[in-house]
C-alpha cells in the first residue's frame, strides 16, 4: 500500500471494494469475491489501465499435493484451491469485459523471502 501511495503512476487505488459474483465448486451457489485491490495506472505511454490485484502466498496459487492418504486437512486443501481458482476465472472474465488486468501476486513478486 505504501508502493502505491508513493509511486506517482498509481492515480488511485482501493483495497476490497470490488465485488465479483462468482459460483463455488464447494456449493455450486454463488458468492462474492473481494480481490485485494483496485488500481489505476497510468502507463509510459500515457494511457490509463485498470489492474485488479490479489495477493495470495506462492503455495496457495497451485493445486495442492495429491497424498497418499486422506486427510481432514488434504480435503480442506482441495476445497480451499477449488474456490480460489473458480474466484481468479471469474475474476480474469470480469476484467477481460471491462478491458482491464488481473494479476495475482506472491512473496516472488514482492520480493520476500520466507524462512
Amino acid at each position: 500500500m505504501v508502493f502505491f501511495d508513493e509511486n506517482p503512476n498509481i492515480l488511485e487505488w482501493a483495497s476490497e471494494e470490488l465485488v465479483i459474483p462468482y459460483k463455488s465448486p464447494v456449493d455450486n451457489k454463488w458468492h462474492r469475491y473481494f480481490p485485494d485491490f483496485l488500481v489505476r495506472t497510468k502507463t509510459k505511454s500515457g494511457e490509463i489501465k485498470v489492474v485488479v490485484v490479489e495477493v495470495k502466498p506462492a503455495s496457495q496459487t497451485k493445486p495442492p499435493e495429491k497424498n497418499k492418504k486422506v486427510t481432514k486437512a488434504y480435503i480442506n486443501e482441495i476445497a480451499t484451491w477449488g474456490v480460489n481458482e473458480a474466484k481468479w476465472n471469474a475474476a480474469v472474465e470480469y476484467c477481460k469485459d471491462r478491458n482491464w488486468e488481473f494479476q495475482l501476486i506472491t512473496e516472488h513478486e514482492l520480493g520476500i523471502k520466507y524462512k
